[in-house]
């Protein structure tokens, strides 16, 4: 292979430093602009994400074998020196002389005087010694977790407060691991066994969910769009646990249901599924592209029920006062539950959070205002923090007592609830997923 994934890869790297960019989103752009063939470009895909995921570990072994600490080497030779030993430390089918190579070649691009004899350098001893690295000191349980699983101290931390230091591990290796691909069916086209049965004759391996109703769980899918069930809308690309919105809010045929946060639709999709098609969904983004998005979503499964408008979940709309069945609020938050599929969400300030509650409960607060009396209200996030979920609806009920908490059953391993649950990918194999329905009073 040429080393064109390996400079794309870097170009992704020094994007998301330099412009705070989602990695997902850098790579899509960059891929497009560097016209990658696909071998090359599911090589750069992954070490973009491999280096994301253990960032914090290579960094570990770098500096084990660098006069300078890695914080302070000029950008973008630390990313060069990762993209390195990623490869040689996580990729078997890249000989170590390939990925040293090509490093040494990114460095002399960067034109960064001795970079190219550094980056030798230090890659070779990590070639070397890849049977006898050294070790991380575990006395201090937070550092060591940490550094072994790339999430920063003040996460881990918070995690090992929430869940204990065992479990904290399982979490940590899970959010290191690949997602799977679930998809839920589209059953206005097409019935789960039927769905099975074509995607196992075009070669894709499709196997009921373990426990979420009416998900597949897909492998071996090439490019997922150019197949046709997925270009005649026969199925939705959705974690498990966001299919879960539309079955706890209870939605039934010919309702009037409102989604605040809608983008990119697939809760409102969802909830179209359960009505048959039948009733009327209203999904609200603020941003025109987004809405676009959601009325081709829309298109390809067949949904006629589904309409948009820009709105933004904090302001009031008084023409929509008491006059919905059920309110989806889908909040902007950390997404400290989807790090499986965006590993650089581990990375955010800790200071960002702060705000995202305040949001969070002023974006419920009005939505609630929405609702009809007897209707149904449903929050949700990505995220597995309780300062932005059970904190948050907690302070709501307290402020709006017309609301309460109602009970759900789902399959298990989730159960019976109070009436709202937090989904653990290593509990419950999905993302990490809060959701809390709560009914007015009539």
């Amino acid at each position: 292979m040429n080393h064109s994934a390996r400079e794309t890869a870097l170009r992704v790297l020094v994007s998301c430093r330099n412009n705070g960019a989602w990695a997902d989103a850098a790579l899509k752009a960059q891929l497009s602009r560097d016209g990658l063939d696909r071998a090359d470009a599911a090589l750069c895909s992954r070490i973009v994400y491999g280096v994301l995921q253990n960032q914090l570990l290579l960094d570990h072994y770098i500096g084990a074998y660098c006069t300078q600490r890695p914080d302070h080497l000029q950008p973008p030779l630390l990313d060069i020196l990762r993209l390195g030993a990623y490869q040689i430390l996580f990729l078997d089918k890249v000989p170590d002389s390939a990925a040293v190579n090509t490093s040494v070649e990114l460095a002399k691009l960067s034109k960064r005087g001795q970079a190219a004899g550094l980056v030798n350098a230090v890659l070779r001893k990590i070639s070397q010694n890849k049977q006898d690295l050294p070790t991380i000191p575990d006395r201090d349980p937070v550092r060591y977790l940490s550094v072994r699983y790339s999430h920063p101290r003040w996460l881990v931390k918070r995690l090992a407060a929430l869940l204990g230091r065992e479990e904290t591990e399982a979490l940590l290796a899970a959010n290191n691991r690949v997602a799977p691909l679930t998809v839920q069916v589209n059953p206005i086209k097409t019935s789960a066994e039927a769905l099975a049965a074509e995607l196992e004759a075009a070669g894709v391996s499709a196997k009921p969910h373990t426990w979420v109703p009416d998900c597949l769980e897909l492998s071996g899918t090439g490019d997922l769009t150019a197949l046709p069930a997925f270009r005649e809308g026969k199925f939705l690309v959705q974690d498990p646990a966001a299919r879960l919105v539309s079955m706890i809010a209870g939605v039934t045929p010919g309702q009037k249901v409102l989604d605040v946060c809608a983008a990119p639709g697939g809760k409102s999709f969802s909830c179209a599924f359960a009505m048959e098609n039948q009733g009327t969904i209203l999904a609200c983004d603020l941003h025109e592209n987004k809405l676009k998005r959601i009325r081709e979503g829309a298109e390809r499964l067949g949904l006629g029920c589904v309409d948009t408008t820009a709105a933004d979940g904090r302001i009031f709309r008084p023409e929509w006062e008491n006059s919905f069945d059920t309110v989806l609020v889908d909040a902007p938050c950390s997404g400290l539950g989807i790090i499986r599929k965006k590993p650089d969400a581990r990375y955010k300030k800790v200071d960002d959070l702060f705000a995202l509650p305040v949001i969070q409960n002023d974006i419920l607060s009005n939505a609630a205002r929405y609702v009809r009396p007897g209707g149904v209200l449903v929050y949700s996030t990505c995220t597995i923090l309780p300062e932005e979920n059970e904190q948050v609806t907690d302070g709501f009920l307290a402020d709006h007592p017309e609301f309460v908490r109602t009970p759900f059953t789902l399959p298990e391993p989730a159960g019976e609830t109070d009436g709202q649950l937090t989904l653990w990918p290593q509990r419950h194999g999905t993302d990490g997923f809060y959701i809390c329905r709560m009914e007015r009073r009539a």
